[in-house]
């Protein structure tokens, strides 16, 4: 078996005794508080499948798939939020651009495997256009804010995102799609990680305005698991051991900031989750902010280190 193979086939082996395990805790669950918890981290564990299914899939169809699956999560995403992001009219243009020039745009230069424009379409090009279109149609109230709104949202759900997929292009001597699975798998381990260690052993609370779950020992605990996973994961990359070990640990800093920095966004707008999508995880943003702020890390550190 190909070390992809390995990977996924121990990613569906947790997954089928965390399924095993949720279902026997939730038939002996004794009061409604313990039955709501384990019937929400069953309901977690199902879209988990579904989610390792899909990106598993996308991986070992090949690089055009893979690329297209993030397109459709950057598009999802970014309808996601707009949808709690508040707009006028006069920024209609500017939106409908987003979506289907700006967006398609750029994951085509990433199909074409153009780097060069990939890199600067968005925060050049499409950072001056938008705000011009806006001024088109004469509204000026708050237009600093909405422009902001309309730049930012573009560059966290399209820009950003798109990084993971990016890995792709890159020519480390190792297989590129095994750079995009450790690059998920880290981001996604560690936020799991510090979800159940805060649970377990959570005290102290980090942060509680910005993001009230988070304790400050669910993030020791978590950021120290999904970097072992990731020093373990090294013979899949072009990392040594102590190597994997700081991208890792880049990984699970920059994805636990891109879920803080997300979260003090949906606490300004008013919202527990950016949608509804996966069930027990919100929606698609809630599940990929971690991956939003390490894939633009992990990429560069990757291009600049690792490759000729």
């Amino acid at each position: 078996m190909s070390a992809f193979g390995w990977v996924i086939a121990g990613a569906l082996a947790i997954l089928t005794v965390a399924t095993i395990v949720g279902a026997e805790l939730e038939r002996r669950a004794r009061t409604p508080e313990g039955h709501a918890t384990i019937a929400n981290l069953n309901a977690r564990t199902r879209s988990w499948w579904v989610m390792a299914l899909i990106f598993g899939g996308a991986l070992a169809r090949g690089s055009t798939t893979t690329i297209l699956l993030f397109a459709g999560l950057s598009f999802m995403a970014l309808r996601e939020f707009w949808t709690l992001a508040p707009s006028r009219p006069g920024d209609h243009r500017a939106l409908f651009l987003s979506f289907f020039v700006a967006l398609p745009i750029h994951y085509w230069l990433l199909l074409d495997g153009w780097y060069g424009l990939f890199a600067v379409f968005i925060p050049v090009y499409a950072f001056l256009i938008l705000p011009a279109i806006s001024t088109l149609a004469g509204d000026v109230t708050d237009f600093l804010s909405r422009t902001a709104r309309v730049q930012w949202g573009l560059m966290l759900t399209v820009y950003m995102l798109s990084h993971a997929p990016a890995l792709l292009m890159l020519d480390t001597g190792s297989d590129p799609a095994m750079l995009v699975l450790y690059l998920v798998v880290v981001a996604q381990i560690s936020d799991v990680a510090q979800y159940v260690f805060g649970k377990l052993f959570g005290r102290t609370r980090f942060s509680p305005n910005v993001s009230p779950s988070k304790t400050v020992e669910g993030l020791i605990g978590g950021w120290a698991f999904a970097v072992a996973i990731g020093v373990a994961l090294a013979p899949l990359t072009p990392f040594t051991l102590l190597q994997a070990a700081g991208m890792s640990l880049a990984i699970v800093v920059a994805g636990f900031f891109g879920g803080f920095v997300l979260s003090a966004v949906k606490r300004d707008l008013g919202a527990k989750d950016w949608g509804y999508v996966i069930q027990g995880h919100g929606g698609v943003l809630d599940r990929v902010d971690s991956v939003i702020f390490a894939a633009p890390i992990f990429f560069h550190l990757t291009r600049y280190w690792f490759t000729p």
